[in-house]
């Protein structure tokens, strides 16, 4: 793994127009092809920090660089050409549920072709054949010509993943991607995402809140608490301890904090 960083964030801030703060502060550096966790309570932050890597959130102060540039001002082409590089990966899996396996992988393809193009489905012989390769290596190669309403959840989420590769991506980020699949799917789809990780040296970032996974598959976990970074540590030196006090209401801590 080199250490250039792929994405840094340089003092980040996001506050919501009701008030509320989403992140504070966030200074962060995240090397090419590293597996990164994110850990904290549910409103912690983790979606808000993951949704503005690809400008599905806006920052109020601060700066983000992708690949060395700034994205926080890009518009149009350039906005479309970041998002082409970074695969998202969504917890309700965000499938077009009706239509085939197949157009849905083809779909993460979109961002390589013209409005009109993409819209009649007119993808080349070699995407199509990229997606079968794709499909497979997620273990659905059976699949193709299936609707997407008719599979498992574990198997449309595989589909999600299989599209994401479909972008060619530097970056995926996977928000919550096990949350809603049985013990046994998750296995699956957490080996799919180290093995993009690991194979095509892709920068993975997952949100879990699932500790002991965090630990079987990160190479590092962060924790946020209340829109902070709070934690950041590579895996070999993660305890459990550490993990504990990141779930700790923001009330608790401030109160352990006063009485200290």
């Amino acid at each position: 793994m080199t250490e250039k960083p792929i994405i840094e964030f340089q003092h980040v801030s996001k506050t919501y127009q009701n008030g509320t703060i989403g992140l504070k502060d966030i200074n962060l550096s995240i090397p090419q092809g590293q597996f990164l966790v994110v850990v904290g309570l549910s409103g912690a932050g983790k979606s808000t920090l993951m949704r503005t890597i690809n400008r599905m959130h806006d920052i109020s102060t601060g700066n983000i660089f992708v690949d060395g540039e700034s994205i926080v001002h890009l518009e149009g082409k350039e906005l479309r050409r970041l998002r082409r590089s970074i695969g998202m990966i969504f917890q309700n899996f965000n499938l077009v549920k009706r239509s085939s396996v197949q157009r849905n992988v083809l779909s993460g393809r979109v961002g390589y072709y013209s409005t009109w193009k993409s819209t009649l489905g007119l993808f080349s012989k070699e995407d199509k054949q990229k997606a079968i390769e794709a499909l497979q290596r997620v273990g659905l190669g059976e699949k193709l010509y299936s609707r997407a309403d008719e599979l498992s959840g574990g198997q449309q989420q595989r589909v999600a993943i299989a599209r994401a590769f479909m972008q060619d991506p530097k970056i995926v980020l996977a928000d919550e991607p096990i949350a809603s699949l049985d013990p046994l799917t998750t296995e699956s789809v957490m080996d799919d995402l180290k093995r993009l990780n690991e194979e095509f040296h892709i920068t993975v970032i997952v949100n879990l809140h699932s500790v002991s996974l965090a630990r079987r598959f990160g190479d590092r976990i962060i924790g946020l608490r209340g829109g902070e970074l709070v934690y950041d540590e590579p895996i070999s030196k993660v305890t459990e301890k550490d993990l504990e006090a990141i779930y700790q209401p923001v009330s608790i801590v401030k109160k352990s904090e006063v009485q200290a």
